[in-house]
Protein backbone atom coordinates (compact mmCIF):
# COMPACT_ATOMS: atom_id res chain seq x y z
CA UNK A 1 0.00 0.00 0.00
CA UNK A 2 0.89 3.32 -0.56
CA UNK A 3 2.94 5.61 1.49
CA UNK A 4 2.67 9.66 1.98
CA UNK A 5 3.46 12.30 4.03
CA UNK A 6 2.06 15.69 4.23
CA UNK A 7 2.78 18.99 5.77
CA UNK A 8 0.75 21.99 6.66
CA UNK A 9 3.33 25.26 7.74
CA UNK A 10 0.35 27.30 9.22
CA UNK A 11 0.29 30.23 11.20
CA UNK A 12 0.16 29.21 14.61
CA UNK A 13 1.88 25.18 14.34
CA UNK A 14 4.12 23.42 11.58
CA UNK A 15 1.99 19.67 11.40
CA UNK A 16 3.11 16.34 9.96
CA UNK A 17 1.54 13.59 9.39
CA UNK A 18 2.60 10.33 7.40
CA UNK A 19 -0.17 7.11 6.37
CA UNK A 20 -0.60 4.17 4.75
CA UNK A 21 -3.71 4.18 2.40
CA UNK A 22 -4.94 0.87 1.37
CA UNK A 23 -8.04 -0.18 -0.57
CA UNK A 24 -11.15 2.30 -0.46
CA UNK A 25 -9.18 5.13 0.77
CA UNK A 26 -8.94 3.55 4.16
CA UNK A 27 -5.67 5.25 6.22
CA UNK A 28 -3.66 3.84 8.48
CA UNK A 29 -1.28 6.84 10.42
CA UNK A 30 2.47 5.34 10.83
CA UNK A 31 3.72 8.98 12.24
CA UNK A 32 2.11 12.33 13.16
CA UNK A 33 4.09 14.98 14.88
CA UNK A 34 2.93 18.69 16.13
CA UNK A 35 4.81 21.37 16.90
CA UNK A 36 3.85 25.66 18.35
CA UNK A 37 5.84 27.70 16.38
CA UNK A 38 3.50 31.19 16.27
CA UNK A 39 4.73 31.85 13.07
CA UNK A 40 1.88 34.17 12.05
CA UNK A 41 2.68 36.21 15.12
CA UNK A 42 5.17 38.33 13.76
CA UNK A 43 3.25 38.65 10.26
CA UNK A 44 0.07 39.91 11.56
CA UNK A 45 2.19 42.49 13.71
CA UNK A 46 5.07 43.84 11.87
CA UNK A 47 4.24 41.76 8.00
CA UNK A 48 7.02 39.84 8.07
CA UNK A 49 8.32 36.28 9.62
CA UNK A 50 10.63 37.25 11.91
CA UNK A 51 14.35 35.77 12.01
CA UNK A 52 13.39 33.63 15.64
CA UNK A 53 10.10 31.76 14.15
CA UNK A 54 11.84 31.50 10.66
CA UNK A 55 14.53 29.31 12.28
CA UNK A 56 11.83 27.31 14.73
CA UNK A 57 9.70 26.61 11.76
CA UNK A 58 13.15 25.37 9.59
CA UNK A 59 14.46 23.00 12.43
CA UNK A 60 11.16 21.39 12.80
CA UNK A 61 10.75 20.93 9.06
CA UNK A 62 14.34 19.23 9.26
CA UNK A 63 13.53 17.32 12.23
CA UNK A 64 9.72 16.25 10.54
CA UNK A 65 11.38 14.67 7.46
CA UNK A 66 14.23 12.71 9.02
CA UNK A 67 10.95 11.00 10.23
CA UNK A 68 8.71 10.44 7.26
CA UNK A 69 11.85 9.53 5.43
CA UNK A 70 12.53 6.14 7.36
CA UNK A 71 9.00 4.90 6.38
CA UNK A 72 9.88 4.90 2.49
CA UNK A 73 7.06 7.24 1.24
CA UNK A 74 6.40 7.57 -2.08
CA UNK A 75 4.78 11.09 -2.00
CA UNK A 76 4.97 14.26 0.00
CA UNK A 77 3.06 17.80 -0.15
CA UNK A 78 4.20 20.54 2.16
CA UNK A 79 1.90 23.66 2.21
CA UNK A 80 2.12 27.25 3.90
CA UNK A 81 -1.10 28.96 4.47
CA UNK A 82 -2.31 32.17 5.48
CA UNK A 83 0.80 33.97 7.76
CA UNK A 84 3.07 32.92 4.37
CA UNK A 85 0.61 34.00 2.11
CA UNK A 86 0.51 37.79 4.14
CA UNK A 87 4.60 38.07 5.00
CA UNK A 88 6.65 40.37 2.79
CA UNK A 89 9.46 37.99 3.39
CA UNK A 90 7.72 34.72 2.29
CA UNK A 91 10.24 34.40 -0.61
CA UNK A 92 13.04 34.42 1.87
CA UNK A 93 11.12 31.86 4.04
CA UNK A 94 10.69 29.16 0.92
CA UNK A 95 14.28 29.70 0.03
CA UNK A 96 15.44 28.52 3.82
CA UNK A 97 12.22 26.50 4.61
CA UNK A 98 12.87 24.23 1.54
CA UNK A 99 16.38 23.74 2.00
CA UNK A 100 15.67 22.17 5.49
CA UNK A 101 12.32 19.62 4.34
CA UNK A 102 14.62 18.82 1.29
CA UNK A 103 11.33 19.40 -0.81
CA UNK A 104 9.33 21.91 -2.15
CA UNK A 105 7.04 23.88 -0.07
CA UNK A 106 4.36 25.92 -1.93
CA UNK A 107 2.17 28.81 -0.98
CA UNK A 108 -1.48 27.52 -1.03
CA UNK A 109 -4.74 29.73 -1.47
CA UNK A 110 -8.06 29.95 1.13
CA UNK A 111 -9.74 28.12 -1.73
CA UNK A 112 -7.10 25.37 -1.70
CA UNK A 113 -6.66 25.03 1.88
CA UNK A 114 -10.43 24.88 1.85
CA UNK A 115 -10.62 22.30 -0.60
CA UNK A 116 -7.84 19.64 1.38
CA UNK A 117 -10.13 20.83 4.41
CA UNK A 118 -12.79 19.40 2.78
CA UNK A 119 -11.22 16.23 1.43
CA UNK A 120 -9.57 15.44 4.58
CA UNK A 121 -12.95 15.81 6.92
CA UNK A 122 -14.60 13.25 3.94
CA UNK A 123 -11.40 11.04 4.52
CA UNK A 124 -12.36 10.91 7.73
CA UNK A 125 -16.16 11.02 8.63
CA UNK A 126 -17.46 10.69 5.48
CA UNK A 127 -20.67 12.42 4.50
CA UNK A 128 -21.81 11.30 1.52
CA UNK A 129 -25.65 11.78 1.54
CA UNK A 130 -25.73 15.13 3.99
CA UNK A 131 -25.93 18.58 3.76
CA UNK A 132 -22.36 19.87 6.08
CA UNK A 133 -21.16 23.49 7.00
CA UNK A 134 -17.77 22.37 7.47
CA UNK A 135 -15.33 25.43 9.80
CA UNK A 136 -11.85 25.74 10.42
CA UNK A 137 -10.10 28.08 12.53
CA UNK A 138 -6.26 27.87 12.08
CA UNK A 139 -3.62 30.50 13.47
CA UNK A 140 -4.48 33.03 10.31
CA UNK A 141 -7.65 32.03 8.59
CA UNK A 142 -10.96 30.70 8.95
CA UNK A 143 -12.44 28.90 6.81
CA UNK A 144 -16.30 28.01 6.02
CA UNK A 145 -16.49 25.45 3.76
CA UNK A 146 -20.97 24.09 2.32
CA UNK A 147 -20.22 20.68 1.68
CA UNK A 148 -23.52 18.45 -0.32
CA UNK A 149 -23.83 15.02 -0.83
CA UNK A 150 -19.81 14.71 -0.42
CA UNK A 151 -19.43 17.51 -2.99
CA UNK A 152 -17.76 20.99 -1.96
CA UNK A 153 -20.36 23.27 -3.25
CA UNK A 154 -18.74 27.05 -1.73
CA UNK A 155 -16.12 27.42 0.09
CA UNK A 156 -14.85 30.91 1.85
CA UNK A 157 -11.65 31.67 3.74
CA UNK A 158 -11.01 34.83 5.65
CA UNK A 159 -8.41 36.04 7.63
CA UNK A 160 -10.12 35.33 11.25
CA UNK A 161 -7.51 33.09 12.32
CA UNK A 162 -6.72 32.89 16.62
CA UNK A 163 -3.25 34.34 15.83
CA UNK A 164 -4.13 36.74 13.91
CA UNK A 165 -7.38 38.21 15.84
CA UNK A 166 -5.58 37.83 19.07
CA UNK A 167 -2.15 40.25 17.72
CA UNK A 168 -4.60 42.41 16.27
CA UNK A 169 -6.99 42.80 18.71
CA UNK A 170 -6.33 42.01 22.60
CA UNK A 171 -3.94 43.41 23.71
CA UNK A 172 -4.58 43.61 27.80
CA UNK A 173 -4.84 40.13 29.57
CA UNK A 174 -7.39 39.64 30.53
CA UNK A 175 -9.08 41.55 27.01
CA UNK A 176 -11.06 44.63 27.74
CA UNK A 177 -14.52 44.89 26.76
CA UNK A 178 -13.57 47.60 23.68
CA UNK A 179 -11.20 45.16 22.93
CA UNK A 180 -13.34 42.26 22.60
CA UNK A 181 -16.15 44.43 21.05
CA UNK A 182 -14.08 45.80 18.32
CA UNK A 183 -12.95 42.01 17.34
CA UNK A 184 -16.62 40.67 17.27
CA UNK A 185 -17.65 43.84 14.89
CA UNK A 186 -14.93 42.38 12.85
CA UNK A 187 -15.25 38.69 12.92
CA UNK A 188 -19.19 39.44 12.14
CA UNK A 189 -17.67 41.79 9.14
CA UNK A 190 -16.22 39.33 7.86
CA UNK A 191 -18.82 36.67 8.07
CA UNK A 192 -21.28 38.28 6.26
CA UNK A 193 -20.93 37.20 3.10
CA UNK A 194 -20.70 33.73 3.85
CA UNK A 195 -23.69 33.53 6.32
CA UNK A 196 -25.31 35.58 3.20
CA UNK A 197 -24.50 32.90 0.35
CA UNK A 198 -24.35 30.00 1.84
CA UNK A 199 -27.55 30.32 4.15
CA UNK A 200 -29.01 29.81 6.99
CA UNK A 201 -31.11 26.50 6.68
CA UNK A 202 -30.24 23.46 8.51
CA UNK A 203 -27.67 21.66 8.39
CA UNK A 204 -27.59 17.66 8.76
CA UNK A 205 -24.33 18.67 11.00
CA UNK A 206 -22.02 21.22 11.18
CA UNK A 207 -18.42 20.24 11.61
CA UNK A 208 -15.91 22.30 13.04
CA UNK A 209 -11.92 21.20 12.88
CA UNK A 210 -8.69 22.66 14.19
CA UNK A 211 -6.71 22.44 17.75
CA UNK A 212 -8.68 25.61 18.89
CA UNK A 213 -12.08 23.38 17.90
CA UNK A 214 -10.60 20.27 19.55
CA UNK A 215 -9.58 22.53 22.81
CA UNK A 216 -13.31 23.68 23.32
CA UNK A 217 -15.04 20.48 22.96
CA UNK A 218 -12.35 19.08 25.41
CA UNK A 219 -12.35 21.35 27.85
CA UNK A 220 -16.65 21.12 27.61
CA UNK A 221 -16.12 17.70 28.21
CA UNK A 222 -13.54 17.56 31.20
CA UNK A 223 -11.18 15.86 28.81
CA UNK A 224 -7.55 16.32 29.42
CA UNK A 225 -5.08 17.41 26.50
CA UNK A 226 -3.21 13.88 26.98
CA UNK A 227 -6.73 11.96 25.55
CA UNK A 228 -7.92 14.38 22.84
CA UNK A 229 -8.47 11.73 20.50
CA UNK A 230 -11.59 11.27 22.42
CA UNK A 231 -12.89 14.20 21.74
CA UNK A 232 -13.27 13.12 17.92
CA UNK A 233 -16.81 13.41 16.55
CA UNK A 234 -17.93 14.74 20.14
CA UNK A 235 -20.63 17.82 20.27
CA UNK A 236 -20.93 21.24 21.70
CA UNK A 237 -23.95 22.70 21.62
CA UNK A 238 -24.25 26.74 21.24
CA UNK A 239 -25.03 27.31 24.48
CA UNK A 240 -22.01 25.51 26.11
CA UNK A 241 -19.91 27.32 23.69
CA UNK A 242 -21.65 30.71 25.04
CA UNK A 243 -21.29 29.97 28.51
CA UNK A 244 -17.17 28.84 27.75
CA UNK A 245 -16.52 32.47 26.16
CA UNK A 246 -17.91 34.18 28.52
CA UNK A 247 -15.74 32.18 31.04
CA UNK A 248 -12.71 32.11 29.19
CA UNK A 249 -13.03 35.95 28.36
CA UNK A 250 -12.93 37.17 31.87
CA UNK A 251 -9.83 34.81 33.10
CA UNK A 252 -5.83 36.18 31.99
CA UNK A 253 -3.63 33.60 30.54
CA UNK A 254 -2.97 32.38 34.34
CA UNK A 255 -6.29 31.19 34.75
CA UNK A 256 -7.20 29.73 31.14
CA UNK A 257 -3.97 27.44 31.50
CA UNK A 258 -5.45 25.67 34.40
CA UNK A 259 -8.84 24.62 32.82
CA UNK A 260 -9.13 21.30 31.42
CA UNK A 261 -8.33 20.40 27.94
CA UNK A 262 -6.80 24.01 27.13
CA UNK A 263 -2.82 23.66 26.81
CA UNK A 264 -0.84 26.39 28.32
CA UNK A 265 -0.08 27.39 24.38
CA UNK A 266 -3.61 27.31 23.58
CA UNK A 267 -4.64 29.41 26.62
CA UNK A 268 -2.81 32.40 25.09
CA UNK A 269 -5.75 31.65 21.38
CA UNK A 270 -8.64 30.30 23.29
CA UNK A 271 -10.61 33.81 23.79
CA UNK A 272 -10.07 34.57 19.82
CA UNK A 273 -10.63 31.45 18.86
CA UNK A 274 -14.03 30.80 20.66
CA UNK A 275 -15.33 33.65 19.80
CA UNK A 276 -14.94 32.91 16.28
CA UNK A 277 -16.89 29.46 16.36
CA UNK A 278 -19.55 31.01 18.79
CA UNK A 279 -20.26 33.23 16.01
CA UNK A 280 -20.18 30.90 13.21
CA UNK A 281 -22.87 29.12 15.22
CA UNK A 282 -25.20 32.01 16.11
CA UNK A 283 -24.86 34.00 12.80
CA UNK A 284 -25.53 30.78 10.54
CA UNK A 285 -28.39 29.75 13.48
CA UNK A 286 -26.92 26.37 14.31
CA UNK A 287 -27.53 24.95 17.60
CA UNK A 288 -24.20 22.73 17.76
CA UNK A 289 -21.28 21.63 15.89
CA UNK A 290 -19.31 18.24 16.18
CA UNK A 291 -15.54 18.32 16.14
CA UNK A 292 -13.50 16.35 14.13
CA UNK A 293 -9.62 15.69 14.04
CA UNK A 294 -9.45 15.86 10.69
CA UNK A 295 -7.17 18.75 8.98
CA UNK A 296 -5.26 19.32 6.04
CA UNK A 297 -3.05 16.78 6.31
CA UNK A 298 -5.54 14.29 5.64
CA UNK A 299 -6.44 16.12 2.84
CA UNK A 300 -3.30 16.12 1.13
CA UNK A 301 -2.89 12.56 2.21
CA UNK A 302 -6.31 11.61 0.33
CA UNK A 303 -5.41 13.76 -2.82
CA UNK A 304 -1.63 12.39 -3.25
CA UNK A 305 -3.39 8.97 -2.82
CA UNK A 306 -6.46 9.63 -5.06
CA UNK A 307 -4.09 11.21 -7.70
CA UNK A 308 -1.64 7.93 -7.42
CA UNK A 309 0.93 9.92 -6.76
CA UNK A 310 4.46 7.98 -6.87
CA UNK A 311 3.13 5.09 -8.82
CA UNK A 312 5.20 5.58 -11.08
CA UNK A 313 8.13 4.49 -9.18
CA UNK A 314 6.74 0.95 -9.61
CA UNK A 315 6.82 1.41 -13.61
CA UNK A 316 9.55 1.38 -16.19
CA UNK A 317 10.87 4.94 -17.00
CA UNK A 318 11.15 5.58 -20.66
CA UNK A 319 15.16 4.73 -20.53
CA UNK A 320 14.74 1.29 -18.72
CA UNK A 321 12.17 0.13 -21.41
CA UNK A 322 13.69 0.48 -24.39
CA UNK A 323 16.46 -1.13 -22.62
CA UNK A 324 14.84 -4.44 -21.56
CA UNK A 325 12.61 -4.14 -25.10
CA UNK A 326 16.06 -3.77 -27.23
CA UNK A 327 17.63 -6.89 -25.13
CA UNK A 328 14.39 -9.13 -25.50
CA UNK A 329 14.56 -8.48 -29.14
CA UNK A 330 18.15 -9.04 -29.82
CA UNK A 331 17.52 -12.53 -27.69
CA UNK A 332 14.62 -13.44 -30.55
CA UNK A 333 11.89 -13.10 -27.39
CA UNK A 334 8.33 -12.11 -28.96
CA UNK A 335 8.16 -8.84 -27.43
CA UNK A 336 4.00 -9.07 -27.89
CA UNK A 337 4.55 -11.77 -25.27
CA UNK A 338 7.01 -9.86 -22.99
CA UNK A 339 5.10 -6.67 -22.93
CA UNK A 340 1.68 -8.56 -22.07
CA UNK A 341 3.33 -10.98 -19.40
CA UNK A 342 4.81 -7.24 -17.94
CA UNK A 343 1.36 -5.38 -18.20
CA UNK A 344 -0.40 -8.31 -16.39
CA UNK A 345 2.56 -8.66 -14.03
CA UNK A 346 2.38 -4.99 -13.27
CA UNK A 347 -1.38 -5.75 -12.23
CA UNK A 348 -0.46 -8.54 -9.70
CA UNK A 349 1.90 -6.04 -8.09
CA UNK A 350 -0.79 -3.99 -7.51
CA UNK A 351 -4.00 -5.73 -6.95
CA UNK A 352 -1.81 -7.50 -4.24
CA UNK A 353 0.49 -4.76 -2.58
CA UNK A 354 -1.71 -5.30 0.97
CA UNK A 355 -0.36 -8.88 1.04
CA UNK A 356 3.64 -8.27 0.07
CA UNK A 357 4.34 -4.65 1.61
CA UNK A 358 6.85 -4.09 -1.05
CA UNK A 359 8.37 -0.37 -2.11
CA UNK A 360 6.82 0.78 -5.30
CA UNK A 361 10.35 0.47 -6.80
CA UNK A 362 10.59 -3.19 -6.80
CA UNK A 363 7.73 -2.93 -9.22
CA UNK A 364 9.45 -1.55 -11.76
CA UNK A 365 12.30 -4.78 -11.49
CA UNK A 366 9.24 -7.26 -12.07
CA UNK A 367 8.39 -5.59 -15.31
CA UNK A 368 11.85 -5.54 -16.38
CA UNK A 369 11.87 -9.39 -15.57
CA UNK A 370 9.14 -9.81 -17.43
CA UNK A 371 10.31 -8.43 -20.44
CA UNK A 372 13.58 -10.52 -19.83
CA UNK A 373 12.90 -14.37 -18.46
CA UNK A 374 12.85 -16.03 -21.96
CA UNK A 375 15.47 -14.71 -23.12
CA UNK A 376 17.78 -17.99 -22.40
CA UNK A 377 15.89 -20.24 -25.24
CA UNK A 378 18.19 -17.67 -27.34
CA UNK A 379 20.79 -20.24 -25.88
CA UNK A 380 19.14 -23.45 -25.31
CA UNK A 381 15.61 -24.88 -24.83
CA UNK A 382 16.50 -27.09 -22.00
CA UNK A 383 16.99 -25.06 -18.65
CA UNK A 384 16.66 -21.95 -20.35
CA UNK A 385 15.80 -20.33 -17.01
CA UNK A 386 19.10 -21.16 -15.94
CA UNK A 387 20.41 -19.27 -19.12
CA UNK A 388 17.97 -15.97 -18.76
CA UNK A 389 19.86 -15.62 -15.16
CA UNK A 390 23.24 -15.59 -16.74
CA UNK A 391 22.36 -13.50 -20.07
CA UNK A 392 21.05 -11.02 -17.61
CA UNK A 393 23.49 -11.15 -15.34
CA UNK A 394 26.14 -10.69 -17.91
CA UNK A 395 25.10 -7.94 -19.57
CA UNK A 396 25.27 -4.19 -19.97
CA UNK A 397 21.74 -2.51 -19.19
CA UNK A 398 21.75 1.09 -18.92
CA UNK A 399 19.27 2.85 -16.44
CA UNK A 400 19.63 0.08 -14.21
CA UNK A 401 21.72 -0.21 -10.94
CA UNK A 402 24.45 -3.35 -10.80
CA UNK A 403 22.19 -4.79 -7.45
CA UNK A 404 18.81 -4.11 -9.48
CA UNK A 405 20.45 -5.73 -12.71
CA UNK A 406 21.26 -8.74 -10.40
CA UNK A 407 17.63 -8.93 -8.37
CA UNK A 408 16.42 -9.04 -12.33
CA UNK A 409 18.30 -12.25 -12.98
CA UNK A 410 17.13 -13.72 -10.02
CA UNK A 411 13.51 -13.17 -11.04
CA UNK A 412 14.57 -14.95 -14.25
CA UNK A 413 15.98 -17.34 -12.85
CA UNK A 414 12.95 -18.78 -10.76
CA UNK A 415 10.08 -18.10 -13.16
CA UNK A 416 10.03 -21.60 -13.26
CA UNK A 417 11.11 -24.89 -11.62
CA UNK A 418 12.73 -24.74 -7.88
CA UNK A 419 11.76 -21.53 -5.68
CA UNK A 420 14.54 -19.37 -4.31
CA UNK A 421 16.18 -21.28 -1.69
CA UNK A 422 19.37 -20.53 0.84
CA UNK A 423 21.28 -23.11 -0.74
CA UNK A 424 21.41 -20.90 -3.85
CA UNK A 425 24.25 -18.57 -2.91
CA UNK A 426 23.89 -15.83 -5.08
CA UNK A 427 20.05 -15.88 -3.85
CA UNK A 428 21.24 -15.86 -0.06
CA UNK A 429 24.09 -12.91 -0.61
CA UNK A 430 21.75 -10.49 -0.80
CA UNK A 431 20.06 -8.45 2.14
CA UNK A 432 16.93 -9.89 3.48
CA UNK A 433 14.74 -7.32 2.02
CA UNK A 434 16.00 -8.12 -0.96
CA UNK A 435 15.53 -11.83 -0.32
CA UNK A 436 12.12 -11.09 0.75
CA UNK A 437 11.24 -9.22 -2.18
CA UNK A 438 12.32 -11.78 -4.59
CA UNK A 439 10.38 -14.14 -2.86
CA UNK A 440 7.39 -12.52 -3.29
CA UNK A 441 7.63 -11.31 -6.62
CA UNK A 442 8.53 -14.88 -8.04
CA UNK A 443 5.02 -16.69 -7.64
CA UNK A 444 3.82 -12.90 -9.07
CA UNK A 445 5.69 -13.45 -12.17
CA UNK A 446 5.56 -17.03 -12.45
CA UNK A 447 1.11 -16.49 -12.57
CA UNK A 448 1.66 -13.62 -14.89
CA UNK A 449 3.64 -15.67 -17.59
CA UNK A 450 1.14 -18.56 -17.22
CA UNK A 451 -1.71 -16.11 -17.87
CA UNK A 452 -0.06 -15.51 -21.50
CA UNK A 453 0.82 -19.58 -21.88
CA UNK A 454 -0.48 -19.76 -25.48
CA UNK A 455 1.50 -15.93 -26.60
CA UNK A 456 -2.10 -15.05 -27.96
CA UNK A 457 -2.59 -12.44 -25.15
CA UNK A 458 -6.04 -13.54 -24.41
CA UNK A 459 -6.42 -11.77 -20.88
CA UNK A 460 -7.12 -8.01 -21.30
CA UNK A 461 -7.46 -7.36 -17.83
CA UNK A 462 -6.72 -8.99 -14.27
CA UNK A 463 -9.17 -8.19 -11.15
CA UNK A 464 -7.52 -8.73 -7.86
CA UNK A 465 -10.11 -9.71 -5.14
CA UNK A 466 -8.53 -10.07 -1.78
CA UNK A 467 -11.32 -11.31 0.83
CA UNK A 468 -10.16 -12.70 4.92
CA UNK A 469 -6.49 -14.36 3.23
CA UNK A 470 -7.36 -15.03 0.41
CA UNK A 471 -7.06 -13.82 -3.19
CA UNK A 472 -9.45 -14.20 -6.20
CA UNK A 473 -8.23 -13.46 -9.44
CA UNK A 474 -10.57 -12.27 -11.73
CA UNK A 475 -9.82 -12.93 -15.65
CA UNK A 476 -11.07 -10.80 -18.23
CA UNK A 477 -11.17 -12.24 -21.82
CA UNK A 478 -13.75 -12.04 -24.95
CA UNK A 479 -12.17 -15.82 -25.58
CA UNK A 480 -11.54 -19.11 -23.99
CA UNK A 481 -8.81 -19.64 -21.72
CA UNK A 482 -8.40 -22.93 -20.70
CA UNK A 483 -4.94 -23.14 -21.65
CA UNK A 484 -4.11 -20.20 -19.18
CA UNK A 485 -6.04 -21.38 -16.40
CA UNK A 486 -4.81 -24.80 -17.06
CA UNK A 487 -1.22 -23.13 -16.50
CA UNK A 488 -1.72 -20.89 -13.54
CA UNK A 489 -3.50 -23.31 -11.53
CA UNK A 490 -0.16 -25.10 -11.69
CA UNK A 491 1.64 -22.34 -10.77
CA UNK A 492 -1.00 -21.56 -7.93
CA UNK A 493 1.20 -23.45 -5.82
CA UNK A 494 4.27 -21.21 -5.27
CA UNK A 495 2.24 -18.36 -4.90
CA UNK A 496 0.61 -20.24 -1.59
CA UNK A 497 3.81 -21.11 -0.76
CA UNK A 498 4.91 -17.63 -0.49
CA UNK A 499 1.63 -15.54 0.67
CA UNK A 500 0.29 -18.30 3.09
CA UNK A 501 -2.85 -17.45 1.21
CA UNK A 502 -5.16 -19.53 -1.29
CA UNK A 503 -5.59 -18.22 -4.79
CA UNK A 504 -8.58 -18.63 -6.86
CA UNK A 505 -8.74 -17.79 -10.87
CA UNK A 506 -11.81 -16.96 -12.39
CA UNK A 507 -12.83 -15.58 -16.05
CA UNK A 508 -15.31 -12.79 -16.70
CA UNK A 509 -16.62 -10.99 -19.20
CA UNK A 510 -14.81 -7.68 -20.17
Amino acid sequence: MPRYAAIDVGSNSVRMLAAEVGSGGKTQILAEDRQVTRLGASVFETGRIDADALQLVCDNLARMAQIYRRLDVIGVRAVATSAVRDAANQHEFLERAMQALGSPIEIVSGQEEARLIHLGVHARWPHPDKRVLMVDVGGGSAEAILSENGVLSVAFSKPLGAVRLTEVFLRNDPPNPLELHRMNEYIEEKLATPVRRIGTRPFDRVIATSATAAAIVCALNKIPRSRRDEADRMRATATQLRKLYEDVRGRDVSERRKLVGIGPRRAELIVAGAAVFLRILEMFKQPAMNYSAAGVRDGIIADLAARGVGRELARLSREQRRTVEHMARRYGVQVNHARKVAELSHRLFEGIQPLHRLPPSYGKLLEASAYLHDIGHFVSDTSHHKHSFYLVMHSDMPGFTDTERQLIALLCRYHRKTMPSSRHSTFHAFDPESRRAILYLTPLLRLADSLDRGHEQRVTDVQVQLRNGSVALNLESPTDLDLELWAAERNADSFREAYQATVSLSKVKP
